[in-house]
């Protein structure tokens, strides 16, 4: 058996990926999120990618295996009108989310960044290496645990997972 990872090794796993994710993973779906006002279109837009094989093995099992790494990008964006109709597209970087799948929950006793069978991540702008996040149940869970029964995951919003 493996030596169990101290908590600043399960904290190097939680970084940006160093491979062209954008470019080299599969996009799995994005969800816009309204501005206060409808009227003025997303105020964001949250880009979601997986390696191919991680995709591969979702769509026979049903479940991303140990070791999956998700990358969110969020962008906040801009809203003008175009010739189809009012558009909100990516402008600038607000920061990336990281996930790492975790299912026997092995490092949560380490870290507060791992539990609930994930390692969980923030990253502000262009940072890679330095997460903002201090513990997952306070700083993730919130918008993550209406979604408890799909793995945390809004799923909905990736139709290259449907089987």
């Amino acid at each position: 058996m493996a030596e169990p990872l101290s908590a600043e090794s399960l904290e190097r796993l939680l970084r940006v990926p160093k491979v062209d994710y954008r470019l080299d993973w599969v996009f799995l779906g994005s969800f816009s999120v309204l501005a206060d006002d409808p009227k003025d279109g997303a105020k964001g837009l949250h880009d979601v990618y997986a390696p191919r094989e991680a995709v591969e093995a979702y769509r026979r099992t049903g479940t991303f295996p140990d070791g999956t790494v998700l990358v969110k990008d969020v962008f906040l964006t801009k809203t003008e009108p175009l010739t189809t109709g009012t558009v909100s597209y990516a402008d600038r970087l607000q920061g990336r989310f990281v996930l790492v799948k975790d299912s026997t929950n092995q490092n949560a006793a380490r870290s507060p960044l791992w539990g609930d069978g994930w390692g969980w991540a923030f990253f502000e702008g262009d940072e890679t290496d330095k997460t903002v996040t201090t513990d997952y149940r306070k700083d993730c869970l919130g918008c993550h645990e209406p979604a408890r029964s799909q793995d945390f995951l809004y799923t909905r919003g990736y139709p290259v997972l449907r089987r």
